[in-house]
């Protein structure tokens, strides 16, 4: 009986190989089962960045359980869903770090996955298309927000025969490191000029003391107040002799370079001619005086703000909010300090307190190295 049995399974062989020889001949061709994922394989990049490292990879998709659509044979309509091994997240993070040498000391960069398919279709012959599609987004890494670099949208498309599945992994790994080509080239020409990318921010001041314009006095100690400079026409019924309105600008000029934010403020402490006015038989030496002094604490708020901002650490991502913010304090401390200048002095009817107030302007000028 065991003799007969194994006969019987010898003529089952011999079946088996005849059908299947006859079904070739035929051109039968039996179905590829796609694998159950994609695995990336390593394959060195001929980059080796020098202005970023990627710290990690975020996958934005809505459906991130598949990133190819792939078809058995030209006669199945519909494909099957693959991913890639780990996740399309993890495994775009695993191929980055095999393949791109990394420094931590470089700008950290997000690499963000907007939309990453294979989809294939059946074509005529017995042969299949696949289309892949990749769009990725990139951010750079800060340590309490991030900022939007820049944007990478392609396309490759190949076509197989329905038995090759080999074709698939390589198009979509090139696909991928195109990508990161592309943003290495992009990163090597925009490092040294682009605020975006800038390490850090220097600022410097100037003092804009041009005093040909007709109406606008600049401060400058090369150019006290004269009684010429009042052109208003004195207030009806006010109790004082005269009156001016100092006040505080700035201009703004950025530039980078070499991954610097320059920033250069002109720095601009001014009185309106227009709106200073004296009353007639009052235009002596001690009223000009009290009149100077308001322009000289316009002068010293300024001077408090130009340190303030130099001793602090600006950040790249909101140096303007800090100059701004800063800006409105400084003039917020000089209009306090106008206040209390005319309420000690009693607008300068109050001679020895006005002798005080000369002394301490003169001594804040002079440490300010203003005079």
């Amino acid at each position: 009986m065991i003799k007969n049995i194994f006969n019987g399974f010898s003529f089952l062989v011999r079946f088996v190989s005849v059908a299947a020889l006859l079904l070739s001949s035929y051109g039968f061709v039996w179905p590829v089962k796609p694998a159950a994922f994609i695995t990336l394989q390593d394959e060195r990049l001929a980059i080796s960045p020098k202005e970023f490292y990627v710290a990690s990879v975020v996958d934005n998709r809505s459906n991130t359980h598949a990133v190819a659509w792939l078809l058995a044979d030209a006669t199945v309509s519909k494909p099957q869903p693959i991913d890639l091994d780990g996740g399309a997240a993890q495994a775009l993070k695993k191929y980055i770090s095999n393949n791109i040498p990394v420094n931590t000391t470089l700008r950290p960069v997000i690499v963000h996955i907007d939309e990453l398919k294979v989809i294939e279709t059946a074509l005529p012959g017995g042969r299949i298309e696949g289309k892949i599609t990749i769009n990725l987004s990139f951010d750079r890494k800060y340590p309490d927000d991030n900022v939007y670099l820049l944007s990478y949208k392609s396309s490759a498309r190949y076509i197989r025969p329905q038995n090759q599945l080999d074709v698939v992994e390589p198009t979509l790994r090139r696909t991928l490191g195109s990508a990161l080509i592309y943003l290495n080239t992009w990163m090597n020409k925009e490092a040294d000029h682009n605020p975006k990318l800038a390490k850090k921010v220097k600022l410097s001041f100037t003092d804009y003391t041009d005093n040909s314009d007709p109406d606008t006095i600049y401060y400058t100690t090369k150019r006290p107040l004269i009684w010429n400079d009042f052109k208003a026409k004195p207030i009806n019924g006010t109790k004082y002799a005269a009156e001016v309105f100092p006040s505080l600008a700035f201009d703004e000029e950025v530039e980078v370079v070499n991954s610097t934010i320059q920033v250069r403020i002109k720095m601009k402490v001014y009185l309106p001619k227009s709106a200073s006015w004296v009353k007639p038989g009052y235009q002596d030496d001690y009223t000009l005086n009290h009149e100077q002094r308001h322009f000289d604490i316009a002068k010293i708020a300024s001077e408090h703000y130009k340190r303030g901002l130099l001793t602090e650490q600006q950040p790249v991502t909101n140096y303007d909010g800090a100059i701004h913010a800063d800006y409105l304090e400084a003039f917020r401390d000089m209009n306090r300090m106008q206040k209390q200048y005319d309420d000690e002095t009693r607008h300068g009817l109050d001679q020895y307190a006005q002798s005080q107030w000369n002394e301490r302007i003169d001594k804040e000028l002079k440490i300010l190295d203003v005079k």
